[in-house]
C-alpha cells in the first residue's frame, strides 16, 4: 500500500472510537419493527420519527414524543425488552467484523447510546466479542450530540479524543464526534439518501485498511481511493 491510499492527508492516530448500530451492525429491520408495535399501542404514526430514534439514547426519543400521561423512563425499558427478544434481521456492516480484527485490542472502542445489555445482545448476533472499552448508554448523564462518551470512551483508553477516529452513521453521533474534537468517519451502509457532511463519508468498511506508523499510531488507507467520497455542505 502507497502513501498515496493514506486518509487524512497521512495523519496517524491513536485510536478508533466506533458507534454501534448502523456503524458496525444494522438493527434497523428490528428496531423499526419494535418502535412500530410499541407506536401501535398510542395511535402514533411511527413513520413520522423512526428517523430520528437512530444514534439516540431510547429514554431520550420517548421523551421527545411528549406523549401526555407515560411515564418515559417506563416505556423505554418495555421498548429495550422488547428490542432484547427480537434480533432477527440484524447483521454486521459489510467488512466491519474484518477491519475491527485488523486492531490492536487496546486501540478501539465502541460508544453506543443502546443499554449494555441491548448492545450486547445486538454484538452478539453478529458474533462479534464486546471491546475492553465499551461505553453504553448506563454511562454517561447525556446521550450524543453531548461528546461525553467519546470523551469517556478514548480516556479509559488513555488517549485525548483529538487523537481518536470516530465512525458514526447518525446525525447525533457525528455532531458528537465533532464536539470530542475527532476526526470522523462517515459509514452509510444503512443511509437511504446521501448524507451532507464535510467528513470523509465511506458505504462500509471493505475498501479501508489500517496502516501501522513509525510512532506506533495508526492511519486509515483506502484500498482503492476512487470509492471514497465526500460531501461539503
Amino acid at each position: 500500500m502507497t502513501d498515496a491510499d493514506v486518509l487524512f492527508d497521512g495523519r496517524s492516530f491513536a485510536a478508533f472510537l466506533f458507534d454501534m448500530d448502523g456503524t458496525l451492525l444494522s438493527s434497523i429491520e428490528a428496531a423499526e419493527r419494535v418502535w412500530g408495535r410499541w407506536a401501535a399501542q398510542f395511535g402514533i404514526d411511527a413513520a413520522t420519527f423512526l428517523p430520528s430514534i437512530h444514534g439516540r439514547r431510547t429514554i431520550e426519543s420517548v421523551r421527545s414524543l411528549n406523549l401526555p400521561g407515560i411515564d418515559p423512563e417506563e416505556q423505554a425499558h418495555a421498548i429495550t425488552q422488547a428490542e432484547l427478544q427480537d434480533v432477527a434481521g440484524i447483521h454486521a456492516i459489510p467488512g466491519a467484523r474484518e477491519f475491527i480484527a485488523s486492531l490492536p485490542k487496546d486501540r478501539w472502542a465502541i460508544v453506543t447510546s443502546a443499554p449494555r445489555a441491548l448492545a450486547i445482545r445486538r454484538l452478539e448476533a453478529i458474533e462479534l466479542r464486546p471491546p475492553a472499552v465499551f461505553i453504553t448508554a448506563e454511562d454517561i448523564p447525556k446521550g450524543k450530540p453531548d461528546p461525553a462518551c467519546y470523551q469517556l470512551a478514548a480516556s479509559q483508553l488513555g488517549y485525548k479524543t483529538e487523537d481518536c477516529v470516530v465512525f458514526e452513521d447518525a446525525v447525533a453521533g457525528i455532531q458528537a464526534g465533532e464536539a470530542a474534537g475527532s476526526a470522523v468517519v462517515v459509514i452509510t451502509a444503512t443511509h437511504q439518501h446521501a448524507i451532507d457532511t464535510p467528513h470523509l463519508t465511506v458505504k462500509d468498511y471493505t475498501n479501508l485498511r489500517t496502516i501501522a506508523s513509525a510512532d506506533g499510531k495508526l492511519k486509515v488507507a483506502a484500498a482503492n481511493q476512487s470509492s471514497m467520497s465526500t460531501f461539503r455542505r
